[in-house]
């Protein structure tokens, strides 16, 4: 089988166009769930699919499955299926999530080129709402058609303007009917490019995930008292912020220290919120979340484990209170052994060097990888950088990635 590298470029360049926004640097674009950019993304990959020969579906949560069905494909067969999203975060790039789902519609034209004849139908599918910048925390659309979320929790999602997912999804005419049943799959591949500098360290083209890491994800909230920042003494302090900076210095350090166990383990403090913000007030209240991830859980409990020995210290040490709560909580998911192996053995064929290597980020394969066979295949990010517009992955390493999952889907159609 051949990739066209052109056509590929062209379908991503021009997806590019959708959302575009102006940068001195790269290429960027804003497309969210339900705006006027996510609908020319939807409206343009469905005729993309159109074009290829594939019959387009669009369930309840907006996700997009188009089938290609030939002769030689029982009809009844459980499909192989592949892609990933459209959606992105403001002013990201613009390979996360695109190439997947060109990809994925080229590996099938690639097979259609070549006179292959499988024995299963193939799916190109795009999730909706993977980044979760409108609507939940994401990954919603491969949620639902996992099960591990219920279609009407999922319609009523709403945004900061309380505008539910169902009507957004609505209003641009992709709120569709029934739900895409990701258990009746046969297998998964998602290609997504990889947001680190491994594979570009080690001069690898493609990189078979082994696991996708686990999050844990906490709110914590120090309660001080606010007072005026000139008239109180040092002393007679109960300041809500530096409390929580000790927090945070004590979360890295808890993190560092699991490295010795496991170098994968991870630990962030990205969000802060701080009350009343005012230059010349001691801050009384503050509110940041942790977000923990490693490819093994116990690495994770002792993370946070650590995270809540250090806020029983500080309130001891210190005229504050200190709540944490756990409302987000992702275990590790390992990639099947049967997905992985085609995709090597696919690398193999094609000539292309395949790494094994983790995920640290989340994907839609996460939710897939709980009901049927998954795998995630990572094509080399320029310097690591992504969710940016400076995002880059090469067009040939683009096409050699492709090639592989073209591969590995053409394997596992055809058994």
């Amino acid at each position: 089988m051949e990739i066209n590298q052109q056509r590929l470029r062209s379908d991503i360049e021009s997806n590019a166009e959708f959302g575009a926004v102006p940068t001195d640097e790269g290429r960027g674009r804003t497309v969210l769930t339900g705006s006027e950019a996510d609908r020319r993304a939807r409206e343009f990959f469905c005729e993309r699919l159109r074009d290829a020969g594939l019959t387009v579906r669009i369930d309840d949560v907006g996700n997009v499955v188009g089938r290609w069905a030939p002769e030689s494909a029982a009809p009844d067969a459980a499909a192989v299926a592949t892609g990933s999203h459209l959606d992105s975060v403001p002013e990201g790039g613009i390979f996360d999530g695109p190439l997947g789902v060109y990809a994925g519609l080229e590996s099938v034209r690639a097979m259609q080129d070549a006179g292959v004849e499988p024995v299963r139908p193939i799916e190109v599918v795009c999730f909706t709402e993977e980044e979760g910048q409108r609507f939940g925390g994401g990954l919603v659309g491969s949620a639902v058609a996992a099960g591990e979320m219920g279609l009407e929790e999922a319609l009523a999602i709403e945004d900061a303007d309380g505008i539910p997912l169902g009507d957004a999804l609505a209003d641009i005419g992709y709120r569709g009917e029934g739900r895409v049943d990701a258990a009746a799959w046969e297998a998964w591949i998602e290609l997504h490019i990889e947001q680190s500098e491994r594979l570009e360290r080690a001069d690898a083209a493609a990189g078979v995930v082994t696991s996708i890491v686990g999050l844990v994800r906490c709110h914590v909230e120090f309660v001080g008292e606010t007072d005026h920042a000139g008239s109180t003494l040092m002393t007679d302090r109960a300041d809500a912020l530096t409390a929580a900076s000790e927090f945070v210095l004590d979360v890295e350090a808890v993190a560092n220290e699991r490295q010795s166990v496991s170098e994968t383990a991870v630990a962030t403090v990205g969000k802060l919120d701080v009350s009343p913000n005012a230059p010349n007030v001691i801050p009384g209240t503050v509110t940041l979340t942790i977000d923990v991830r490693d490819v093994d859980s116990d690495s994770i409990e002792y993370v946070i484990d650590g995270a809540r020995e250090n806020l029983r210290t500080i309130e001891t040490d210190r005229p504050v209170r200190a709540t944490m709560e756990r409302p987000w909580n992702r275990s590790p998911v390992g990639m099947s052994d049967r997905c992985r192996d085609a995709l090597h053995a696919a690398g193999r064929t094609a000539g292309i060097d395949t790494l094994d290597l983790h995920s640290g980020a989340g994907h839609d394969t996460m939710h897939v990888a709980d009901v049927t066979d998954a795998a995630l295949l990572f094509a080399p990010s320029r310097d690591g950088i992504s969710h940016n517009p400076l995002e880059w992955t090469d067009w040939d390493d683009c096409a050699d990635a492709t090639r592989v999952l073209a591969g590995a889907l053409a394997d596992l159609a055809q058994s």
